[in-house]
């Protein structure tokens, strides 16, 4: 899987390793053991994000240090790989950075449709994360340099991209890395698990309140809705940050295939997280609003107002049921 990346990375020797914006587990989890792994095969190594690690997240980086990048940064690499994402937008500055001073790119991902601005392109659509397949790189290479922060954060990055195992992306490769990663890292799950989930604070929990107080089901009952506004979030004292994970409420709500969390950010307009828990594909479903993701788990965004945001994607995700039940139905 590796053998071009192996072969062409070594004629480089600066990197610059950017994980995408709003950071999460995978993307922060495979980008600090990418690095990790370069630096033990002798390369100097930069990593970089835009925005700020989540509050669940931020012991990450004692492990390898991710800061904000600058142009000059940029100037002083020679090689830029992007993880857990394959379109260069998604990544923040360096999308204009590497236009201008002519950067090559690799990308390391498990997302579909990568677009083909890549010098190399590790692209695995089926890997339950990216973080699954930085294992698969240490392993290829040589797994003897797979060390226990290393192994630490590419756990963090697999148990937040498969809900702790639970989503359909499992397989039994997945659960034998998981383990693996467990004998190497010299930890218990509970010791990352705790860190990730067991951090919330009590003003979360009266967003988390009023959110809930929101939910609407749609469709026969088929799509839940959920809403977060700024005036919400400005009077429980918390940001968009703190909305990690809202969704899975109202799509553990009997009888829903899909939901959606409309986080209304004022100016900034309306961020959109949808989920899926059936054949119903959000990928494609945020496509349609120049967002994507995963079949399971996707991202977009709608200029608003919230009400019109709200029957514009349900809109479209009744145009997905019909997909659905016309298959199921053949």
């Amino acid at each position: 899987m590796f053998e071009e990346f192996l072969k062409k990375i070594e004629n480089y020797k600066q990197i610059a390793v950017f994980s995408h914006i709003r950071p999460d587990g995978d993307c922060i989890g495979s980008q600090i053991a990418l690095c990790i792994w370069l630096e033990k095969n002798g390369f100097d190594v930069r990593s970089f994000n835009d925005d700020d690690l989540p509050p669940n997240l931020v012991w990450l980086p004692e492990f390898y240090p991710v800061t904000k990048p600058s142009e000059e940064d940029v100037t002083e690499c020679d090689l830029a790989i992007l993880v857990d994402g394959n379109a260069t937008h998604r990544f923040g500055k360096i999308d204009e950075w590497y236009r201008k001073f002519k950067l090559p790119l690799m990308m390391i991902d498990h997302h579909p449709d990568p677009e083909n601005q890549f010098d190399v392109m590790i692209s695995v659509p089926e890997a339950s994360s990216t973080c699954e397949l930085i294992y698969k790189l240490y392993v290829e290479h040589e797994p003897g340099q797979l060390c226990e922060k290393a192994a630490k954060a590419l756990y963090t990055g697999i148990i937040t991209d498969t809900g702790s195992l639970q989503f359909d992306s499992v397989t039994p490769e997945t659960v034998e890395i998981v383990a693996d990663l467990l004998r190497i890292g010299k930890f218990k799950p509970n010791e990352i698990i705790e860190k990730i989930y067991s951090n919330k604070s009590l003003k979360q929990y009266r967003l988390l309140s009023r959110a809930l107080s929101t939910i609407e089901l749609y469709e026969n009952n088929q799509v839940a809705v959920m809403s977060v506004t700024q005036q919400m979030m400005d009077e429980t004292g918390t940001t968009n940050v703190d909305t990690e994970g809202f969704v899975n409420y109202p799509l553990s709500i009997q009888g829903v295939k899909a939901a959606i969390i409309f986080k209304d950010l004022a100016d900034d307009g309306i961020k959109m997280s949808l989920r899926s828990r059936s054949d119903v594909n959000v990928n494609l479903w945020a496509r349609e609003l120049d967002g994507g993701g995963h079949q399971k788990a996707a991202g977009a965004w709608h200029p608003g107002p919230l009400e019109k945001a709200i029957r514009e994607t349900v809109e479209i995700g009744r145009k997905q049921l019909n997909k659905v039940e016309k298959t199921a139905s053949t």
